[in-house]
């Protein structure tokens, strides 16, 4: 693997494994006050729940990076690796054009929030819709403010004050975890123009781990 590969692939395992971390520390110190302190973090709960979303969109990217996503392939398989390679690419295009529609997806349920403008077409952009409700002044239930975000209350909220953590923060892996999905099978489908993959999905990985334990059996 290049070092290029590896730095690009690293960054979900990354955010994957702070994000766990994160995840662990919180439980961990919130059953902790709770059972030897008679006490809790009011806002533990909402934010293990707003990791957990992170980690899951973080993981759909990835999967599609290691092509770790299960499938059946008992049909391409018989095909000729001519025939294969197209319909991975017929496949591949498929999956481009569900994931840029999530994006734009994503990026409209988003936007109101941070005081943008959605795109315009059910389909396609076609403009911004000026005239779509600002949401900015939403905020989370529990979760309080830090210090250093505070700089979000001139930026989208006018002035006023958060008195809590504002929703355009951890929706923000909405539009981040679609484009990274796209930006994934972009790389994906430009593997199998090259010949360097025939497939997106996994489906064999019960005969490879069975094949792997064989290998290293203990000898009698």
């Amino acid at each position: 693997m290049s070092v290029e590969t590896h730095k690009t692939s690293g960054f979900e395992e990354n955010v994957i494994a702070l994000l766990l971390g994160l995840m662990v520390v919180i439980t961990f110190v919130n059953v902790v006050l709770r059972y030897v302190f008679n006490a809790s973090l009011i806002w533990g709960l909402e934010v293990v729940l707003i990791l957990f979303a992170w980690l899951v969109l973080f993981g759909v990217s990835y999967g599609v990076k290691k092509t770790a996503h299960l499938g059946v392939d008992a049909l391409t398989n018989a095909l000729p690796t001519g025939t294969r390679r197209i319909v991975a690419l017929i496949a591949a295009t498929l999956c481009l054009a569900y994931s840029f529609l999530l994006l734009k997806g994503a990026w409209d349920y988003w936007a109101p929030f941070a005081g943008l403008y959605p795109t315009e077409g059910r389909w396609f952009p076609l403009g911004f819709d000026e005239t779509a409700r600002d949401r900015a002044f939403y905020i989370t239930d529990q979760v309080p403010m830090p210090g250093f975000l505070r700089f979000l209350e001139d930026w989208i909220n006018y002035g006023e004050e958060y008195d809590k953590l504002p929703r355009v923060i951890p929706y923000a892996i909405l539009p981040v975890g679609a484009a990274l999905l796209l930006w994934r099978f972009l790389q994906a489908t430009w593997a199998i123009w090259q010949g360097r993959s025939t497939s997106l999905i996994v489906s064999h990985e019960v005969e490879d781990e069975i094949d792997h334990l064989k290998d290293h059996q203990w000898e009698d």
